[in-house]
């Protein structure tokens, strides 16, 4: 498939339009990521217990996944780019009712105001990354979605530095950034208008499948498999690994976000792999390699000291983030001229799932304890395997 040459200039601002997407990314995710950041002074102020930690988070995770799809099929015939500062107002709203809730009842609508957010932010800001992508997707898709794990990286940091010592009330300053986004996002709104892309997306928007609806179908199956698998499994630490490692080693609140952040950096790393790679190589091998690549760390992990431990999250973090952008351009090329609806669907089952995980596994945490969760979420990355019956999208590459 050949692939237009941006000019000069026009390169150089659709760049622009990548970075600022990525940076809003950041902001979005940093501040969605507050909340399981959160959870010790949740937990505590209210007296939760890990099954109510994850319907918490259950709640957060299906608004944020089930309007998505819905959301990118809306947008796949009519694009609406001024959305996005939308989206961010509703997290605005989430963060100064969580700030402020009285109960646990009202900590959920907060939770749901958050999801939300999310689930308009991602289609179209998606979009607008592969719009501005110059041909190259997977890189594209990278560049965006390292900025939102950068974000979610930060969160644990500020909870720890910030939000820990002055209380829960303290969440409501970090509304000055969803101000901040809010004013990016109306400014790429109106480049993306401007540009023309809302006609080009909707005149494009009836191409269909190159493969066989039938190859389709299985390849869509396979990857929410391994979509499953996955989100499932980075739950576990998104939502839990603080109170594993304050219940194994002894450490403390502050301690274990430091912990976290380690993986949520190690994760944002591997995402800037992970979408040039399939670029390179193909977009299977790196799905393939990312999550059945990670099964021996994640096997060695609950038997692991402190020091190792920390080793084995961070090469986790580092190897499972790789797959993402390279799921999301391998599924936009199965299903070309549905952007939206493809990044709707998969950012929606990535929120969908961690949040079923996060249920299911803080329910069986109250059950089993939290260290046998994580010998129960290692066997996770062996449906890997599956990546095997994956159709090959690629077709010809340039170079």
């Amino acid at each position: 498939m050949s692939q237009t040459v941006l000019a000069p200039q026009r390169a150089a601002t659709a760049s622009i339009a990548l970075g600022a997407a990525s940076l809003c990314h950041g902001l979005n995710d940093l501040l969605q990521s507050l909340l399981p950041a959160v959870y010790p002074i949740l937990k505590g102020g209210f007296d939760l217990s890990f099954g109510q930690i994850g319907a918490l988070t259950l709640v957060y995770q299906i608004t944020a996944s089930l309007l998505q799809p819905l959301i990118g099929l809306f947008t796949d015939r009519r694009p609406q780019p001024f959305a996005l500062p939308v989206g961010m107002g509703f997290t605005l709203a989430g963060l100064i009712v969580l700030a402020f809730a009285p109960s646990y009842a009202t900590l959920l609508l907060g939770a749901g105001l958050l999801g939300v957010g999310s689930s308009i932010f991602h289609p179209e800001a998606s979009r607008i990354a592969r719009l501005a992508s110059g041909g190259r997707h997977g890189l594209a898709q990278s560049i965006f979605q390292v900025g939102g794990n950068f974000g979610q990286a930060m969160g644990p940091l500020l909870a720890a530095f910030f939000v820990l010592p002055r209380g829960r009330a303290s969440i409501a300053w970090f509304a000055l950034l969803a101000l901040g986004g809010i004013a990016i996002l109306s400014a790429l709104g109106q480049w993306y208008r401007a540009q023309g892309h809302t006609r080009r997306v909707a005149r494009h928007a009836k191409a269909g499948p190159a493969l066989p609806r039938a190859v389709v179908l299985r390849a869509l199956a396979v990857l929410m498999a391994l979509m499953f698998s996955k989100f499932f499994y980075i739950a576990s630490f998104t939502s839990y690994y603080i109170f594993y490692l304050m219940q194994r080693f002894g450490l403390s609140t502050q301690a274990a976000q430091l912990h976290l952040f380690a993986f949520m950096a190690a994760s944002a790393t591997g995402t800037v792999i992970g979408g040039p790679l399939g670029d390179r190589i193909g977009r299977k091998a790196v799905i393939w390699g990312s999550i059945l690549g990670v099964a021996p760390f994640a096997l060695a992990l609950p038997y692991a000291g402190l020091g190792l431990t920390v080793v084995l999250t961070i090469i986790i973090g580092f190897v499972l983030s790789s797959a993402f952008s390279s799921i999301v351009v391998y599924a936009q090329e199965l299903l070309p001229g549905q952007t939206g609806a493809v990044s709707g669907l998969f950012f929606g089952l990535a929120f969908g799932m961690g949040g079923i995980g996060a249920a299911v596994l803080g329910a069986l945490a109250d059950r089993v304890g939290i260290v046998e969760v994580y010998k129960i979420c290692a066997l996770l990355p062996l449906i890997g395997l599956a990546a095997a019956l994956l159709p090959n999208t690629e077709q010809r590459r340039a170079v």
